[in-house]
């Protein structure tokens, strides 16, 4: 009968059985001595096989301090030597809810700041001869704002758990996830951009019937450049922060995801209504400039393609990560259909600065609370394959919000951050003469309600999707930020209408909406 020599768990072995065949001879690493093949055969003279044991985490190739996040540091040097234990995450996060809120605080504020920024440009441009008469272009602002939770947010949320497991450390995986991550966020704001144009020009053309060939390549070409350029920018400041955190001791899904927010509302909204009023100047005189912009665009595809399939690190990415991206982008565009039909109204013209405002702190919160949880299951294994982080069918309410879990935690300090975060933002917009709305009583009671309720909405349906896509193979940080940025667009937009409607009603004539 095979005797069987169980060696003491470590960090460095590799969850592997290993016969040992004459010939071979191994080191002892505790005692330093060299073990000779005979001291591994039995009574029978047959070759005894060596189990070696290690944590999820180090099996992919990850040192396990890596892993550990600020606040989070834990002991290794535990002598426990049960072979027989359940997988369990490697290294759980040990934060508190005062750091997850200081952490949080400063890239939530600036986020929000981007958004109101964004606001104030949305409430100028909408006066534009290019938004008057082309009034698809409203459809696309939430649809391209909303790039930021399907590539942006996406590519900080992934490029966090690489950082968090170690897979950035060093320079020539840091250049690998770069110039992969970079070239695959180039193909999908292209082809996005295309897309959303398309169902700009759908959705506005099914309520009024009414076609326009030029128009329809005007917004392709806006589109298009708007999504590229906003996607080039975004992404290598993306890389910046996830490095720098890293460096400062600060965890990456804290800070990227709203610093990428804080930004991309103002740039991508900034670039769209730039480039779409030039190159609706262009058009009676030189109408060729709208069909040259797309072809430039579209033709840079194949060599992005190319780059982006030669990095293991995101082929499957490109392969497979278009439905989130596409079905958000539609989500979003219905968003947009709401923001067209209302801003259009002049009665509802003050919802234009409030729009990105509320769809972005939203967006943003949602976004870090997803990007934490994928990376506490990373932590434990890969999607789909341990059973304490199985999907839940229907979370309760008590368990997303007031359980003791750090996920839980985490999700009570960014519901708390909705209401001090929004009245700042509100002040601030008052401050600057934004929009057309005073700030009574009962406009900021209806408008935090809708806020609060958004963001509730999306906390839970985050803790429900990510745990049901890590148990069904698919990687959350690919796949859930995209879907829950576009419900926060299509939620925000939609209650922040409502709301409007109903001030409007009821005859709040001190809050002068419409005038």
């Amino acid at each position: 009968m095979t005797s069987k020599l169980e060696q003491k768990e470590t960090p460095q072995a590799n969850g592997a059985v290993l016969p040992i065949v004459p010939g071979d001879c191994l080191t002892s690493p505790e005692r330093g001595q060299r073990v000779e093949p005979a001291d591994f055969l039995g009574p029978d003279g047959t070759g005894v096989e060596v189990v070696v044991l290690e944590s999820r985490a180090n099996a992919k190739g990850v040192r396990e301090e890596d892993a550990l996040l600020e606040n989070g540091s834990q002991s290794n040097e535990s002598d426990d030597t049960s072979t027989d234990r359940g997988p369990e995450p490697a290294s759980p996060l040990k934060e508190t809810s005062f750091s997850i809120g200081l952490q949080v605080l400063f890239p939530f504020l600036l986020a929000g700041f981007g958004t109101v920024a964004a606001g104030m440009v949305l409430d100028i441009v909408q006066h534009w001869d290019v938004f008057k008469y082309v009034t698809e272009v409203f459809i696309l602002v939430p649809a391209l704002l909303g790039l930021k939770g399907n590539l942006e947010m996406t590519l900080a949320s992934r490029l966090s758990t690489a950082a968090n497991i170690g897979q950035m450390d060093t320079p020539k995986e840091l250049w690998k996830m770069i110039t992969g991550n970079m070239a695959l966020i180039q193909v999908q704001a292209t082809v996005v951009g295309f897309l959303a144009s398309i169902a700009a020009v759908v959705f506005g053309w099914i309520p009024d019937g009414h076609f326009s060939i030029d128009h329809a390549v005007l917004l392709c070409a806006s589109s298009v450049a708007t999504a590229f350029i906003a996607s080039l920018v975004l992404g290598m400041i993306m890389i910046g922060v996830i490095i720098g955190s890293r460096k400062m001791g600060i965890n990456p899904d804290n800070v990227a995801t709203p610093i990428a927010a804080s930004l991309g509302d103002l740039i991508t909204l900034a670039l769209l209504s730039g480039i779409s009023w030039g190159l609706y100047k262009e058009l009676e005189s030189k109408a060729y400039v709208n069909p040259l912009v797309c072809a430039f665009f579209i033709s840079l595809l194949p060599i992005w393609i190319v780059i982006a399939k030669r990095n293991s690190a995101t082929r499957e990415v490109l392969y497979s990560g278009w439905e989130p991206v596409i079905i958000a982008m539609a989500i979003s565009s219905v968003g947009g259909l709401i923001l067209d039909r209302t801003v259009s109204d002049p009665n509802f013209a003050g919802m234009a600065v409030f729009t990105p405002v509320i769809n972005g702190v939203g967006g943003n919160l949602v976004a870090v609370q997803a990007s934490r949880i994928s990376t506490y299951l990373h932590m434990s294994g890969v999607p789909g394959d341990s059973p304490e982080t199985a999907p839940r069918k229907c979370p309760s309410p008590c368990s997303t919000f007031f359980s003791s879990d750090v996920n839980s935690r985490s999700a009570r300090v960014l519901f708390l951050l909705v209401v001090p975060g929004h009245l700042v933002f509100l002040y601030t917009i008052s401050s600057m003469q934004g929009g057309h709305t005073t700030l009574t009583l009962i406009f900021i009671v209806f408008y935090m309600t809708a806020a609060l309720l958004q963001v509730v909405i999306l906390l839970y349906i985050a803790d429900w999707m990510v745990h049901w896509m890590w148990g069904r193979d698919l990687d959350p940080d690919n796949f859930s930020i995209p879907y829950l940025t576009a419900l926060g667009d299509l939620i925000g937009t939609g209650l922040l209408a409502l709301s409007f409607h109903v001030l409007w009603l009821i005859g709040d004539r001190d809050s002068d909406v419409g005038d």
